[in-house]
């Protein structure tokens, strides 16, 4: 008999959970798109962007997903021929990979696999080799959403420094906002991409991109679409190009209000809670692995997100399904793993607090339960033991 009535839990890596301030915010009549309170409205939202991203640079507002976001970037830095160097540590790097060869873009591939981070040495080593200093940009993941692989970004930075080399350090911080510790300015990124669905905690449908002035005199003389040109929308004359037409009405305000909950918080404190939460799901994972085959993906505590776990658990798939279905909490799919039944992640970014995490693990052990999966014991208790002392700090 199925458990699952109630509030069901999505604990995908994105979209993620919207409070419901956000959607109170956002269940309005449409406004007027052409003067009034909207366009104050999107002036601040601007500002507390680069807030949030660590920038004093500047940032363009798409209306897209990230795939959208990856595309601005990348329209308004190369030019069919140029060539980028991607560093892959999962899937979302191969799929910025091909999204730069369908724009006509060279690439150039340093695969670090699916459990470890970059070596920024490698990077260093790949710059070195462009003696013609041809490659516009180094494309990274902060986070792989797939594999939930963390990259450390100044390490990157030093690496193409120490290759002097001029290439622009472009980051995929999609998973990552306002959910891991990042810090544009501080770590030398030149252009930073991201989306309203994860960290931000707004519906999909808003992509973000923000750009040093680096960046800026890179893309300065190129020829870029109307839509697709950053300038006009971090720099408007009118309000209109702020979107490339007309605004997003409801996901602004829905933005707006996410916005205000993080500056209540403060970025401090929302990177600590995420940091805690995900602790508390790895010691739960690791305790359980002590009686059976479950594992997290990333064996190096210092290479894991703070926003999203990848779990090995044969059968993953069956248990997963079983949960939605049964107990009302959700998984996400095994994204870019092979065999993909053997795989699941938990997503823990965004409006989670500790009754979700510790309700969360309890789920899985009762899954495993239920799916005759061999687990060890104790879980529930070393994580709510994490999550007091982190309550605590």
């Amino acid at each position: 008999m199925s458990l699952a009535n109630g509030r069901h839990y999505l604990a995908i890596p994105g979209p993620s959970v919207m409070p419901d301030p956000v959607l109170a915010a956002m269940h309005r009549p449409a406004p007027n798109i052409y003067e009034g309170e909207i366009v104050d409205v999107v002036g601040s939202i601007s500002e507390d962007l680069k807030w949030v991203a660590g920038t004093k640079h500047d940032v363009a507002i798409y209306i897209s997903n990230g795939h959208g976001a990856w595309e601005a970037a990348l329209a308004n830095i190369a030019s069919p021929g140029d060539r980028v160097l991607v560093a892959q540590t999962g899937r979302f790097a191969v799929g910025w990979a091909e999204m730069a060869n369908a724009m006509g873009i060279e690439t150039e591939m340093v695969d670090f696999g699916l459990t470890s981070s970059i070596e920024p040495d490698r990077i260093e080593s790949a710059l070195r080799a462009d003696v013609d200093k041809t490659i516009k940009a180094v494309l990274v993941n902060h986070v792989d959403t797939a594999t939930s692989l963390r990259n450390d970004i100044a390490a990157v930075r030093a690496a193409i420094d120490a290759a002097d080399h001029p290439a622009l350090l472009m980051v995929d911080c999609i998973a990552s906002l306002a959910c891991d510790r990042y810090e544009m300015d501080n770590w030398g990124a030149d252009i930073t991409v991201a989306g309203s669905q994860k960290g931000l905690m707004t519906p999909p449908g808003l992509g973000f991109v923000f750009f040093s002035d680096r960046a800026a005199e890179a893309q300065a003389g190129r020829s870029v679409s109307n839509y697709w040109n950053w300038s006009p929308r971090s720099r408007p004359n009118q309000f209109y190009q702020y979107f490339g037409g007309t605004a997003p009405t409801h996901h602004i305000y829905g933005l707006r209000q996410a916005l205000d909950m993080l500056k209540d918080e403060g970025m401090e404190a929302v990177w600590h809670r995420h940091e805690v939460f995900a602790n508390a799901y790895w010691a739960a994972i690791d305790a359980w692995s002590e009686g059976g085959e479950i594992r997290l993906n990333v064996p190096d505590q210092r290479n894991r997100s703070h926003a999203v776990t990848s779990v090995y658990l044969p059968g993953a798939e069956e248990m997963r399904q079983w949960c939605s279905q049964n107990l009302g909490v959700t998984f996400g799919i095994g994204l870019g793993r092979e065999p993909s039944m053997d795989w699941f992640r938990i997503g823990h970014m965004g409006h989670i607090n500790a009754h979700m995490v510790l309700g969360t693990i309890g789920v899985i052990e009762a899954g495993m339960i239920a799916m005759k999966k061999p687990h060890g014991e104790g879980a529930g208790g070393i994580a709510a033991r994490i999550i007091a002392e982190g309550a605590l700090a």
